[in-house]
Formats: structure tokens, C-alpha cells, sequence
């Protein structure tokens, strides 16, 4: 079986980036996926935002936009799927090609712009009973005169099928999105999104999804504002506009955010310093750049409660989760700990430190 999925695996590789997503997708719908070969080790299990997590693994926005297969992914083995990034009408997103993949590097290029069908489509869904937690990201629209009526809209809409909402005000490839993140802009928006979610029936937690690449000096007042609006927690974080240590001058000079491998120490110092700020009152889900166990673990304990990723399940196959977990059971027996706690932040302070 194995064997057999990394037949498949090279096949995609052999095609056209967005070409090999939009099968894999309909391969997880047809079932044609590997499921989890056994329940999850009771260990990783956590609560978070009184959600129940039976794993600490997570697959990142990006790959469902749509909220097609979050079933699928949740039976190979995630702890959580994050759907979108959802925006209020249908958009196709920039012109192609928009996905450029390095395998020398293990890293991808995107310049999507939210390409999906809608909140309208994916609402009926995410109806559907399930069990899991399944997270709903949700965007502005490309062309849109009010970027946080958007994200106020989404709200309201969503609200009724997320086990968690993110503000994804952090994709570099939607013109001025970023700017959001600015600490004023940020507070209207966030005060706007909270008068919305305190009128919505099922109010599930909130989240803000901060790009890689804020300086350290603007850091502190953007986590502040975060932390005086009631967010409950911090993705971090997006893909990079960096393109340091590339190999590959053309794929370097591809416009878009870059994930995958080069983007894991920026994303986690940032996750160290983001630790540091919160000193543990948020949690954070962390991502960008996990295609090892070593690399999750990292995460862990930079100050990630939860982890995400999308990027190196590409080059490394389905048997990363297993992977993953199984290395994050082992640090627990190393330190002795019956659950992830202990290991949650213990070297914020090196990777907080280090230098890019």
C-alpha cells in the first residue's frame, strides 16, 4: 500500500503544481487516500478553546478552500483541517500559472489570490454531522470597496458551521491585504469582526493569521492590539516574501508567498517571539516549514499548542503525519510528560533569539 501511494505521489510530481492539487483533492473524494493505520497514542490529545483535539496536527488553509474534503483529511490521520480561505462571493483568483514548486528546496511559490467558490457553496457542506474540529478561514475579496465589512460578513455567515474562525489578513498575494495587519487598521478591524461575532448564535473562538515577514520592532503592538480585542489565538504564520537561501534563481525571482522548508526559521522565531508576548495567554497554532518530525517538535517547543501544515506533505508523501506524531510521542517519553504541556514554549527563548 505504501508503495502504491508513492507511485501516486510521483505521479503528481510529475505534473503542473495546480494541476496535481486539483487531483489530489478528487482523489480524496473518490477515497482514494491512505486512512490511519490506528487510533492516536492518548498523549497528543489536548484541549484548546474548549475544542477536544485528538492530535495536535493540523492541515493548513490552502488545500480545502473549498471545504470538499476536510472528511477525507481528517480520516488520514490530522487532529484538524482548516477549510478556506473563504471569501463572501466566488472569485477565481490571479492569472496562470500562479503555483511554482522546487523540489531542491522543497518549498512552492503561490500567487493564488483566494481563488475559490464562495461562503455560499462551502456553507451547505460544513453542515454535514461530523466529528473533529474543523476551523474556517476566511478572506477579503479581491476587488472589494469594504475589506472589513468582508471579514465582518464572513463572520456572520460562517459562524454556524466553524469549530474556530481565522482572519486571514496575512496572504501577500492580494493586493494591500497586509495592511491590515497595521496595529490602527487592525483594531477597527477586529472591533468591527467582535461586534459581529457577539451577534452571531454559536460564537466559536477567533483567531488572526499574521504573515512571516513583520519586523520585530512593529511585533509588540500588532500581538497588543490582537490581545486587547479578545482574539483567542494567533496562526503563525503565512508564507514569506523572502526568498533568502533559494537555490534556484528563476524559481526565486516567481512572484508570491513561499512555503515549504526556507520559510521554517523565519515563521519560528516568529513564533518564539509571539510566545514571548503572550507569555502562554494565547495559544498558537504553529506553521510553515514542517516536513519532519524534528521540525513539528521544533514548533512545539517554540510555543505552537497546534500545528499546521500543507508544503511538506507535498514532497513527503501521507506518511508524514504518522511521522510527526510518532516523534512527538517519543519527546513525551524522553521528558517523561503524559501530555504536550511541559513541552510547549521550553525553547521560545533560543529561537526567539536566533538570528535570520
Amino acid at each position: 500500500m505504501n508503495a502504491l501511494y508513492g507511485l501516486g505521489q510521483a505521479l503528481l510530481h510529475a505534473l503542473d503544481p495546480e494541476r496535481a492539487h486539483d487531483l489530489a483533492v478528487k482523489s480524496l473524494e473518490l477515497g482514494l487516500y491512505p486512512r490511519a493505520a490506528a487510533p492516536d497514542d492518548p498523549r497528543l490529545a489536548q484541549e484548546v478553546w474548549g475544542l477536544k483535539f485528538r492530535n495536535p496536527l493540523g492541515m493548513a488553509a490552502g488545500f480545502d478552500k473549498d471545504a470538499r474534503v476536510w472528511a477525507p483529511l481528517l480520516a488520514t490521520g490530522f487532529g484538524f483541517v482548516e477549510v478556506g480561505t473563504l471569501t463572501p462571493k466566488a472569485q477565481d483568483g490571479n492569472p496562470s500559472p500562479r503555483i511554482f514548486r522546487f523540489a531542491r528546496d522543497a518549498a512552492i511559490i503561490n500567487r493564488l489570490g483566494f481563488n475559490n467558490e464562495g461562503q455560499a457553496a462551502a456553507l451547505p457542506r460544513l453542515l454535514a454531522r461530523r466529528s473533529g474540529v474543523v476551523g474556517v478561514n476566511i478572506g477579503a475579496g479581491r476587488d472589494s470597496g469594504d475589506r472589513i465589512g468582508d471579514y465582518v460578513s464572513g463572520i456572520a455567515t460562517m459562524s454556524a458551521v466553524a469549530d474556530y474562525l481565522t482572519i486571514n489578513i496575512s496572504s501577500p498575494n492580494t493586493r494591500g491585504l497586509r495592511d491590515l495587519q497595521a496595529p490602527e487598521v487592525l483594531a477597527a478591524l477586529l472591533g468591527r469582526v467582535q461586534e459581529a461575532r457577539g451577534k452571531a448564535e454559536k460564537r466559536p473562538p477567533l483567531l488572526v493569521k499574521l504573515a512571516p515577514d513583520i519586523a520585530d520592532a512593529d511585533l509588540p503592538a500588532i500581538v497588543g492590539v490582537i490581545e486587547a480585542n479578545g482574539v483567542d489565538g494567533i496562526v503563525v504564520s503565512n508564507t514569506t516574501l523572502s526568498r533568502e537561501g533559494l537555490k534556484d534563481r528563476s524559481f526565486a525571482a516567481e512572484s508570491g508567498g513561499l512555503s515549504g522548508r526556507p520559510l521554517f526559521v523565519r515563521a519560528t522565531r516568529m513564533l518564539a517571539r509571539t510566545y514571548q508576548l503572550t507569555k502562554g495567554r494565547l495559544p498558537l497554532i504553529g506553521v510553515g516549514g514542517i516536513d519532519s518530525g524534528a521540525a513539528a517538535l521544533a514548533k512545539i517547543e517554540a510555543g505552537a499548542s497546534l500545528l499546521q501544515l500543507y508544503t511538506g506533505l507535498v514532497f513527503e508523501g501521507p506518511k508524514l503525519i504518522g511521522g510527526i506524531k510518532q516523534a512527538l510521542v517519543e519527546a513525551m517519553e524522553k521528558a517523561k510528560a503524559s501530555s504536550l504541556a511541559p513541552l510547549i514554549g521550553r525553547d521560545a527563548d533560543k529561537w526567539a533569539d536566533r538570528e535570520l
